[in-house]
């Protein structure tokens, strides 16, 4: 049993490098004009959706009430945050060798502190793109802004967007989980 704490990093580290290979984030534009909804991903590196349109197609929603396109190779986070992960993926590893309550205590609340900031930025991201719209819009509504929700569900115009984890987001959130039960094993046996 000494070999727990290990199994379950090493299964926390598969969760979390996951994310070099599902989206991040799922934000689902569902209206009348798209019964099935348009789905845009996050991933740690680009921004795109079910087809190679589906970037423009969101770009040509907002140019209508004034918001700007969505260009991925002007988000900064999107050229470092895969180096980001792999250093989180490198301490990981870390952790797992030293074997010690406080190692993976120390990664999982550095993963959080560091996710914490992340939500953070994509809110400020948001809300940019939400709020700072274009005066010679088509459409202008009075007082109306257009951010999409962090997280949950929210009806903008005749639109409702939906934002939540998707695949990688998830798995990473479980390798936080994971290496919490590591450290209240190892902690347990110490």
């Amino acid at each position: 049993m000494k070999w727990l704490p290990r199994l379950l990093m090493i299964l926390g580290l598969a969760g979390f490098l996951s994310l070099f290979a599902f989206p991040l984030w799922r934000i689902t534009l569902v209206a009348p004009q798209y019964p099935t909804g348009v789905r845009m991903y996050i991933w740690i590196n680009k921004i795109g959706g079910e087809t190679a349109g589906t970037l423009q197609n969101i770009n040509i929603l907002n140019h209508y009430v004034g918001m700007k396109f969505i260009e991925p190779e002007s988000i900064p986070e999107l050229s470092y945050f895969p180096y980001v992960v792999l250093a989180l993926g490198l301490l990981g590893l870390l952790a797992m060798v030293i074997n010690k309550p406080w190692a993976y205590l120390g990664w999982a609340l550095l993963v959080i502190i560091l996710a914490a900031i992340g939500i953070y930025d994509f809110y400020l991201w948001e809300y940019d793109y939400g709020h700072h719209l274009s005066p010679t819009a088509p459409i202008k509504i009075p007082g109306a802004s257009y951010q999409p929700p962090v997280i949950g569900k929210k009806t903008i115009l005749n639109f409702t967007a939906y934002s939540y984890p998707h695949t990688g987001g998830i798995l990473a959130g479980i390798s936080i989980i994971l290496a919490l039960v590591a450290f209240k094993i190892k902690k347990s046996w110490s």
